[in-house]
Parts: structure tokens; C-alpha cells; sequence
């Protein structure tokens, strides 16, 4: 009897994932700043052609390749989440930036092996930059690069020297935008906007903080290999791994002291 054909190395699936990111960028590229219907979703969030014609692209792509992998994307949902291997799609992350104009939004890629996240891809197609981590402990591989190059986290580790990004004001409730206050007073400085864009930052050393609530899963667990390749740490509110099952509460640091800094200054609910 034969042997089972092996694993292919992680390294082989990041390179199909910036493959993906290579393929689809003319195709989110060329409906960007064109006047496009912007509908609403289900649950409130905005969701144009651009975005389902990147996602099919992108599932389509993947399914030729590697058709036993699971897929789950932000458009069309979830398939085979019982498969060893599971990808997780976000076609533009930053919906409401895409269609205004601005130019900070992404295409996210993950792929997680039995529920972890090991490989990430943060792409910004409109300004040409790409993070690509891959951490996979169980394979040997950890690495962050930031357009070819690799990139580190900043040594920042007390709060008072720290710069925190979130999303957007809105995206906290009354009780967490009470918690991200605490953080922001025990910080240098704040900023908004950028949505996955931050995280980016935060690889290259640029800022120390992210924080975040109300993200879904295929906007937290393609930067979450990206933060930890580069020397951060990325968890929940309450210093939990992210995982497929995570409520969206996302907080991510330079490194592990500012982590459980941060942390201990939101406290719990």
C-alpha cells in the first residue's frame, strides 16, 4: 500500500496566497473610485460588485488548486470548515473607504491549519504594499516581510510612548469605547482609520497598538500571523488566541510586555 502523498510546506502556501493577492488586484483596482451601487447588508455593513467579483476570483482560484481546503469568505460564506486546511477571505476589507475613495483598504488572506491561523496576507492595492507572515511553529517557519523585506515590530514597551489605531469611534459599544478611553489615556497618541491598513503599521514598527471590537472573522485572522511573524502579540479582549469562534474584540501590540500592559489597563467588562 502506498504512502499518502505529504504536506506541502507552509512556505508553498503563502507563495499561492500572494499569488491570489497578484491576481486580484486589477480586478479591485479597476472598479476603484468608479461610481458604484453601495448596498447594505444584513447586518448593516456595505457590500459593492467589486467586492463579490474579488471574492468568486478568489474562491475559484482556490478551489482549482487545493479542493479538499475549506473556504470561508466574507460575501459568500463558509464551506468545508472541517477540512485540515481552511481559507479565510476578505475581498476588501475597508468597504466604506473603497467606496469613497479612500485608498487604505486591503484584500485579506489567511489560511489556517486545524483552526490556526499560519499564514496572512494584509494587500493594499491601491498603494502597492503587501505584509506577508507566515507562523507555523509545528512547520519551523516564522517570518513577517513587508514587500520583500523582513520586518520587525517596534521596541516600544510602556503605554506612555505608545501610538494605538482603531478603525472607527463607531465600532465600539458604550461599554467598550469606555475600555478603548482608558487605553488612550494611558497612551501617547491616537489615531482612526486605516482599517487593516494598521496592522501593517504595527508589523513595520510604525505604531504599537491596535484596537479593536465588532470584526468579523476574515477581518482579524489574516493580520493575526502578519502581528505574531513580525514579534507581536494579537489575541481578544480578554488575552485569548484568535481563533474561527472569536467575538471580534481584537487587540494587538509590539510586543508582550505592552500587551499585558495594554490589557491590564482595559480591564474586563
Amino acid at each position: 500500500m502506498s504512502s499518502a502523498p505529504a504536506t506541502p510546506a507552509v512556505a508553498e502556501y503563502a507563495a499561492f496566497a500572494a499569488s491570489l493577492a497578484d491576481a486580484v488586484r486589477p480586478l479591485s483596482l479597476g472598479w476603484f473610485r468608479r461610481r458604484l451601487a453601495v448596498d447594505d447588508k444584513a447586518d448593516e455593513s456595505p457590500v459593492t460588485i467589486a467586492d463579490r467579483e474579488v471574492e468568486t476570483a478568489l474562491r475559484d482560484r482556490i478551489a482549482a488548486r487545493y479542493p479538499s481546503h475549506g473556504i470561508w469568505g466574507e460575501e459568500f460564506g463558509k464551506t468545508g470548515l472541517d477540512a485540515e486546511y481552511v481559507w479565510s477571505v476578505d475581498p476588501i476589507d475597508g468597504t466604506r473607504s473603497f467606496s469613497t475613495g479612500h485608498p487604505l483598504w486591503g484584500t485579506l488572506l489567511a489560511l489556517l491549519h486545524r483552526g490556526k491561523p499560519v499564514v496572512g496576507v494584509i494587500d493594499i492595492p491601491a498603494t502597492g504594499e503587501r505584509w506577508i507572515g507566515i507562523n507555523d511553529a509545528a512547520a519551523g517557519l516564522r517570518e513577517a516581510r513587508f514587500g520583500g523585506e523582513v520586518c520587525t515590530t517596534s521596541p516600544v514597551r510602556t503605554l506612555a510612548d505608545a501610538t494605538v489605531y482603531a478603525t472607527s469611534p463607531d465600532i465600539f459599544d458604550a461599554a467598550e469605547y469606555a475600555r478603548f478611553e482608558r487605553l488612550t489615556k494611558a497612551v501617547s497618541r491616537r489615531r482612526f482609520g486605516g482599517d487593516c491598513y494598521a496592522y501593517g503599521l504595527l508589523a513595520s514598527g510604525h505604531i504599537e497598538l491596535v484596537m479593536e471590537a465588532g470584526l468579523q472573522t476574515y477581518d482579524y485572522l489574516a493580520v493575526a500571523p502578519v502581528i505574531e511573524a513580525a514579534g507581536g502579540v494579537i489575541t481578544d479582549w480578554d488575552g485569548k488566541p484568535l481563533t474561527l469562534t472569536s467575538q471580534g474584540r481584537v487587540l494587538a501590540a509590539a510586543n508582550a510586555d505592552l500587551h499585558a500592559a495594554a490589557l491590564a489597563c482595559i480591564g474586563g467588562d
